[in-house]
């Protein structure tokens, strides 16, 4: 036998070790960054913000320097843009090709851990003059990748809106507009050919709102549907929970009727306003809140979508700031989860652990408002310790938390109740608008509310798993806790052979 055999072996087992350890996190949720307000923060401060709130992932528009030198060791994992401007000329030299990856990506790796380029955004349905050069400019960016030898740390792709997909419901009729068909075609031949994935911008919230109701609100919101309004495509019957998931399955369907079955979908904008307009009545706090947080636990659950249900949905919520100088309706320039203050615009959570405190330390309760309505908060009581299958055995009389016997006490204790087990599965803290989020733990004595810890508390108990399981969050747990017991044993023993 070959001598060198054995060490071949031992490399190869190594290196399927730390793939194996890579890959085990599953899906993921960033941030897309955007530039076009007057209160930028600097991108030291960006990045400060970005690790305070654990964001692991972000999308640049551009390949701004300032960002990139601030985003080096730290670890996240960024997607720069060639700009719109910019794929003309790109699309036609492949000298400016490689000068754009030499300067932009080239100089910053491996300190900073660029990973995907997005080439150009929606340039078929903004600027439809760039399409005979738009898979020219993908080429020319992945060949000068090959030639740094960064193919493999780097993706190229183009992300592309709904509106290249005329008809995406239902989705199994879905295809791309005959316009582009060969433009579409080469794209996708460029991202097999390449092993990069197709880029995706869905709003669920244009959709609803075009829709002038034709799907309910709870199914933009990923929130559950009641039995007799489930959403189902009469050709496949596959049954779908949310918008978002049928717009990502529209696209593999409108991928598989050009003959590319198995190209996974990167949903790489997404999200919902938070203020609007008069006439735009369902851009707010609540309904964004609702959308982000539900979006975060969807993609968590590292499950995909009805036609393909082992590619999870990898997602980045736009947008990290709002920008203040996009033209349009006030919609427009409120999409943001973070003030530039460093303030969360609302309670956001980028982790798979639903229990997770805030960094100072201090859980996210769900208390009643002090103004609201007594009627109000009756029937919110009611709802919560009955339909919403709160534990209500506290506030009963002779119980610990029946003191002060009030309906803002016991609305506080119910309406937190549900919201600490309901939220994984979509449950939200509104109430008819008479309930609010706070950080100060409403406990008092010996009443301790659920998701309180720490002196005196008690832990929240295991909430649900959200949507399917194939495969869970815990599964992924366990598959690093077995790598990382197993990695240090094998390694040792393969060296020592």
């Amino acid at each position: 036998m070959d001598p060198m055999i054995p060490c071949v072996w031992r490399i190869n087992i190594f290196l399927l070790l730390i793939f194996m350890f890579s890959n085990a996190s599953g899906a993921y949720v960033g941030v897309n960054i955007g530039t076009d307000m007057t209160d930028l923060p600097s991108p030291v401060e960006v990045v400060a913000l970005l690790k305070t709130h654990q964001i692991s992932h972000v999308r640049l528009f551009d390949a701004d320097h300032r960002m990139l030198n601030a985003l080096a060791n730290t670890s996240i994992e960024v997607m720069v843009g060639v700009t719109n401007e910019e794929v003309l000329g790109i699309g036609q030299s492949p000298s400016k090709a490689a000068s754009w990856v030499t300067k932009n990506v080239a100089a910053y790796l491996p300190e900073t851990n660029i990973t995907a380029i997005a080439v150009g955004s929606e340039v078929l349905t903004t600027i439809p003059n760039a399409a005979p050069v738009l898979v020219p400019a993908l080429n020319y960016i992945h060949r000068a990748l090959v030639a740094a030898n960064l193919n493999f740390q780097v993706k190229v792709s183009s992300p592309q809106s709904m509106d290249v997909i005329p008809k995406s419901f239902p989705p199994s009729t879905a295809s791309f507009n005959s316009t582009w068909n060969s433009t579409m075609y080469q794209l996708l031949q460029f991202l097999k050919n390449t092993g990069s994935y197709y880029m995706l911008n869905a709003y669920p919230y244009y959709d609803f709102v075009k829709g002038n109701g034709l799907f309910p609100i709870d199914y933009a919101l990923f929130k559950p549907l009641p039995k007799n309004k489930q959403i189902i495509d009469s050709n496949t019957l596959f049954q779908y929970s949310s918008m978002l998931d049928a717009m990502v399955d529209a696209a593999y369907y409108s991928m598989k009727a050009l003959n590319f079955p198995e190209i996974p979908v990167i949903v790489t904008e997404t999200g919902w306003p938070w203020l609007g307009g008069s006439n735009e009545p369902d851009a707010t706090m609540d309904n964004a809140e609702a959308y982000n947080n539900n979006l975060i636990r969807r993609a968590l659950n590292n499950s995909g979508t009805p036609s393909q249900p082992k590619l999870p949905i990898n997602a980045y919520i736009y947008e990290l700031f709002n920008e203040n100088n996009r033209p349009g309706p006030i919609s427009e320039q409120n999409w943001g989860v973070i003030f530039t203050n460093g303030s969360s615009v609302y309670p956001l959570t980028l982790t798979s652990d639903s229990n997770q405190v805030n960094a100072s330390g201090i859980g996210l309760f769900c208390v009643a408002k002090p103004d609201a309505d007594p009627t109000a908060l009756k029937a919110g009581l009611d709802w919560a310790c009955g339909q919403g299958q709160a534990n209500c055995s506290a506030i009963q009389d002779g119980q610990p938390c029946f003191e002060p016997n009030d309906i803002h006490n016991h609305s506080s204790y119910a309406y937190n109740d549900y919201f600490q087990r309901k939220q994984s599965s979509g449950g939200t803290c509104n109430f008819d608008g008479t309930a609010t989020t706070t950080t100060i733990n409403p406990s008092h004595g010996s009443c301790i509310f659920t998701g309180s810890s720490g002196s005196g508390g008690v832990p929240l108990p295991p909430l649900e798993a959200p949507g399917p399981s194939s495969p869970s969050s815990k599964a992924s747990v366990q598959q690093i806790s077995w790598v990382v017991f197993l990695f240090p044993a094998i390694l040792i023993a393969l060296v020592q052979r």
